[in-house]
């Protein structure tokens, strides 16, 4: 039995496969280092991304620390993600995230999932699915997203929800189960909009 193939391909595997475990490893050293380099060092953290992580896009940052079964070897981030302290990716599947996307503290998105057979699950089976996070998304504090999940561009999910089912696009949802709470529309745009833009833009 292929155990990396099964993996890739979303079936039930053996993740204690040593070929697997070897290759982790690696992955798992450089997340290591990633943690432990002082705040003054940003430099360095950014280039261990560029190795640690599947892709990873312009203006990215995580603040430590990161915790991902794989180091973040099987995620593959867009331009302009910010992610606040403890973030938590079971990267054993792959984790699509997209630009623009802001991950409040304690966030914890899981691609890892494990037979309901308990006689697999004793013996550490698991199967992965993966997850889609889409562009301008905003996850709140606390949340958790669970396998297989795809949340839709311009979504802000609430914090402390655990997100089951797959959002779509342009909503404000929370909730455990997280749930769809009304769609963002032209009326959420405050009035100085123009005026922060313009400034914003003005200071660059």
């Amino acid at each position: 039995m292929d155990n990396r193939k099964r993996m890739i391909d979303g079936q039930i595997y053996d993740p204690n496969d040593e070929k697997i475990l070897s290759e982790q490893f690696g992955y798992v050293e450089l997340l290591y280092e990633f943690n432990s380099l002082p705040p003054s060092r940003l430099d360095e953290r950014k280039e261990i991304m560029k190795k640690m992580l599947g892709k990873v896009g312009e203006n990215c940052y995580i603040e430590p620390p990161f915790h991902a079964n794989w180091g973040g070897k099987h995620v593959y981030m867009g331009n302009n993600v910010y992610a606040n302290f403890n973030l938590t990716l079971v990267d054993d599947g792959n984790i699509y995230i997209g630009d623009n996307v802001l991950f409040g503290p304690n966030v914890t998105v899981a691609t890892a999932s494990h037979p309901l057979w308990p006689e697999l699950r004793a013996k550490g089976f698991q199967f992965n699915k993966d997850v889609h996070i889409g562009n301008n998304v905003w996850i709140g504090a606390g949340s958790v997203i669970v396998p297989g999940v795809s949340i839709g561009d311009n979504t802000v999910i609430g914090a402390g929800s655990v997100v089951t089912k797959d959002i779509p696009a342009n909503c404000l949802a929370f909730g455990s189960p997280c749930k769809i709470r009304r769609e963002i529309t032209e009326s959420d745009r405050p009035d100085d909009t123009d005026f922060l833009l313009n400034q914003q833009r003005q200071n660059k």
